[in-house]
């Protein structure tokens, strides 16, 4: 399309674009910066990569709000629109050039479907996909092949069920929400009661929620407790590898980045981070917009609004300055043993 063209349509998204206007070129894509070819579009995100408008082989540019970039662009021939927010323009930009794969409603012949299971309008169901007794399927689902959905489970509008994902019994899983390959939602948490003899396995007899808006990465599990509900509320979203644990309670529009653990009974307050291979002990408190750092162990509660690092988990900036004062231990120790030595303190 015309770069004029996809500014007037990212612009009912993003009311505040500044565009130049006597350079048009056609567009055939999207590109990252250091990549981008001619005829695609690509971005600067901030300062720190303001550089790359003088070698980038873009034909245009998403760029923050700075009359020098825009100069530098107009000199070079690049039509360029501005935005406060470039990336999340671009990511709007990159949905007008890219649709997911979506399949034509309609039910495999394959499919293995119980007949108290309600589906909805415009389902599309894939190969050997296995649907239980009382499962319920809202309007417009897209379910890919070998999925297996257990009894009375209850499936949103406009969900999406990756090829090999596991819906447990009882899982409500709501509106808009997308369940990446391998993913397994509603499985039974670790519950056991030791005994002399070994352990007692404890039922699991509770179920999980996700609402509205809900992502879950590949072959990430979401175990449901012995009694009550695991619950994942609006718009969190989940990356790959990433265990909730019985009984987990996580707020809205959290994060939680590849390999992150959660044992159980954890209460994840709204907007809060967690970075990849975080791990959180039972029963911990997560505060609203709290962030944990890659590979955080998190103990203990943690307030609001706090940043966190290292193991266990204390503030970033303290953390900070521990490894500073870490990596220098060896000059520390030489340091420590010239001065035993001078007073005679060594052994």
């Amino acid at each position: 399309m015309k770069f004029s063209e996809l500014v007037q349509r990212l612009a009912v998204e993003s009311h505040s674009l500044l565009c130049s206007s006597a350079i048009d070129p056609d567009l055939l894509g999207v590109a990252a910066i250091e990549e981008a070819t001619p005829g695609t579009l690509s971005y600067i995100e901030g300062e720190k990569f303001a550089a790359q408008v003088q070698t980038t082989a873009a034909a245009a540019l998403i760029l923050p709000p700075n009359p020098v970039l825009q100069t530098q662009a107009t000199d070079r021939g690049i039509a360029w629109m501005t935005a406060v927010n470039p990336r999340l323009v671009f990511a709007q930009a990159i949905a007008q050039f890219y649709q997911p794969y979506q399949p034509i409603p309609g039910i495999h012949s394959t499919a293995v479907i119980d007949p108290s299971a309600v589906i909805g309008e415009a389902v599309a169901i894939g190969a050997h996909v296995v649907i239980a007794a009382g499962v319920q399927i809202g309007a417009h689902v897209c379910i890919h092949p070998n999925v297996v959905i257990y009894p009375a489970a209850q499936i949103g509008d406009r969900t999406i069920l990756h090829a090999n994902c596991v819906i447990h019994e009882r899982t409500r899983i709501g509106a808009d929400c997308v369940i990446q390959s391998g993913a397994v939602i509603g499985a039974e948490g670790f519950g056991f009661v030791p005994i002399p003899e070994g352990w007692f396995k404890m039922p699991q007899s509770g179920y999980v929620v996700l609402e509205a808006g809900v992502e879950v990465g590949c072959n990430s599990t979401i175990d449901r407790p012995a009694v009550g509900r695991t619950r994942i509320a609006h718009q969190t979203k989940l990356d790959n590898l990433v265990h909730i644990g019985h009984g987990c309670q996580i707020g809205e529009n959290c994060a939680l980045a590849a390999q992150v653990g959660l044992a159980g009974g954890v209460i994840v307050g709204d907007r809060v981070i967690l970075a990849g291979q975080v791990g959180i002990s039972n029963q911990v408190r997560v505060g609203k917009g709290a962030i944990a750092s890659a590979k955080t162990g998190i103990h203990s509660d943690v307030e609001p609004g706090a940043v966190i690092s290292g193991y266990p988990g204390i503030p970033n900036k303290l953390w900070l300055k521990s490894v500073a004062i870490f990596n220098r231990l060896p000059e520390i120790y030489q340091s420590l043993r010239r001065i035993q030595r001078h007073l005679d303190l060594t052994e």
